[in-house]
């Protein structure tokens, strides 16, 4: 025995630890394959066009063959009277859905923890949950048609005395409708993600809170919150990676030329230029520089978690 148990240690030692990681996890590697060619598929492969945004793109001389241009594309992006314009409609919306839309799965999240019934709280969750699974087409679609002049809205405004509005048709308005929309579908993904972060809290530090006087409000404040905090932090991280991302779907869906002046984003811009007019090389340059933004915008945002003592991504 004392034979064989020798030199199965010295097979080990030779065998190539990734090599018997992988085959001791196999069906697990087996599982994450379908994800893993996806992301290979449509995330990695599809940056080699990423060269057409320095380049005069001919669709018939192909991305090789077309004549390199250098930075013409972002000096036209640049000097275009629609720049700035762009700039500030998009990260106007980006900063509104952080600022207001960020807190409240949070504030969910707080709200069912303290819930001891435990069927209202998976009740609660289920209802919220859902709208997450919606498309924004139907989405978009239920929210024209309450906004609508003889929608639900108007009729419950005109019942009480008050006049039928154009919603959907008034600029000051649209940011407003867009950010409330956004919560209403997706808080109730994040409050998931910051459920199971609070399921994760040894439950003693709450018991010997208990035992020395402390009230819900202040388990809340000194055990709840900063336990949950390396999570919202992270998420915190992930959303300014996105900064300038303002929710092409839902934007596309909802705008229309009475709200342009406030709606129009970069992401409504680069399909017009792109597919519509099939400026190929122009709009991806323009993509390519909202990437490069949102960049800057995570590396930054990691490094100062990472100077503020806090988790960070990398």
């Amino acid at each position: 025995m004392n034979d064989i148990t020798i030199a199965d240690v010295r097979v080990a030692k030779h065998q190539n630890p990734f090599i018997t990681n992988i085959h001791k996890y196999r069906y697990l590697y087996l599982l994450l394959l379908p994800g893993l060619i996806w992301v290979i598929v449509f995330r990695y492969l599809p940056m080699y066009g990423i060269v057409i945004a320095f380049k005069d793109y001919n669709i018939f001389k192909g991305i090789n063959d077309s004549p390199w241009v250098g930075l013409a594309n972002f000096n036209r992006f640049f000097q275009d009277n629609y720049f700035w314009p762009l700039m500030r409609n998009t990260l106007l919306i980006s900063l509104y859905k952080i600022m207001f839309g960020f807190p409240i799965p949070i504030i969910i999240a707080l709200m069912l923890n303290e819930v001891r019934n435990i069927s209202f709280k998976r009740t609660v969750q289920t209802v919220i949950y859902f709208p997450h699974f919606l498309s924004w087409v139907i989405v978009g679609g239920l929210i024209v048609t309450l906004l609508s002049p003889d929608g639900l809205i108007n009729g419950l405004i005109t019942m009480f005395g008050g006049e039928s509005t154009t919603w959907m048709a008034r600029p000051e308005y649209f940011r407003t409708i867009l950010v409330l929309s956004d919560i209403w579908k997706e808080s109730g993904w994040g409050t998931v993600i910051y459920m199971a972060a609070l399921a994760g809290i040894d439950p003693q530090l709450y018991e010997a809170a208990v035992i020395d006087g402390a009230s819900r409000l202040q388990r809340m404040r000194h055990i709840t919150l900063p336990s949950l905090m390396p999570t919202i932090i992270i998420m915190l991280i992930l959303r300014m990676g996105s900064i300038m991302d303002a929710g092409f779907e839902q934007v596309f869906l909802l705008l229309n030329p009475s709200v342009m002046a406030v709606g129009d984003i970069i992401d409504t811009f680069v399909y017009r230029v792109g597919l519509e007019q099939q400026q190929y090389s122009f709009s991806t340059a323009v993509g390519l520089f909202k990437s490069v933004i949102n960049i800057i915008f995570v590396v930054g945002t990691n490094y100062i978690a990472q100077k503020a003592g806090q988790e960070s991504l990398f």
